[in-house]
């Protein structure tokens, strides 16, 4: 696979076997949504696989993504890619942080110790309803900023809600199987 954006944009990074990649053309979408800003915003990429969407993210100035894998082989090819793509410091600054963990578990882990995320990625396996299990997750437990963006890719049959606490869904698009849904968190007691 390869970097499509940014400083790093063609740099080739190792792809773990047995996960199904988000496809370019919604990765290139999530960034272009954003106006590919993301300067010196906190990432959270759940369900991270190869972990492409942080590394992009990376790539435009992210201050730093965190990946979120459960499984431990595919944490060690995230890990050889960060060390691949030259991501171990830089400027002092360690700009990943890999999580081997459940998804559910890390969530409730940052609440106690306040950790905040700018944008969330979240890209579960098909089949399980976890996107809309992760997305009620995400409401029930404060760890985004008041004005936090949510992507979720999910199966294009599992339809999530227009709302959830306070994250509204504000773009939905189809790509084959895939649907990815934008989430916009409103600040409490908007």
């Amino acid at each position: 696979m390869k970097i499509l954006l940014g400083k790093l944009k063609g740099r080739n990074f190792y792809m773990p076997h047995g996960i199904r990649p988000s496809p370019n053309i919604v990765r290139k979408a999530i960034f272009d949504m954003l106006g590919q800003d993301v300067e010196g915003l906190s990432v959270l990429e759940l369900y991270a696989g190869s972990g492409a969407v942080g590394f992009d993210a990376i790539s435009l100035g992210a201050k730093k993504a965190t990946f979120v894998e459960s499984d431990p082989a595919v944490v060690m090819v995230i890990e050889d890619n960060c060390r691949l793509l030259g991501l171990e410091e830089e400027l002092g600054l360690r700009r990943y942080e890999v999580v081997h963990a459940d998804v559910f578990f890390a969530v409730k882990q940052w609440v106690k110790t306040d950790r905040k995320f700018d944008l969330v990625f979240v890209d579960p396996p098909y089949g399980e309803e976890l996107a809309k299990k992760t997305l009620k997750h995400l409401t029930a437990h404060d760890i985004l900023q008041p004005a936090c963006l949510l992507f979720l890719q999910h199966e294009k049959r599992e339809i999530l809600p227009e709302s959830s606490g306070r994250f509204s869904l504000i773009r939905q698009r189809k790509y084959g199987t895939s649907r990815l849904s934008v989430y916009e968190g409103r600040p409490s007691g908007s």
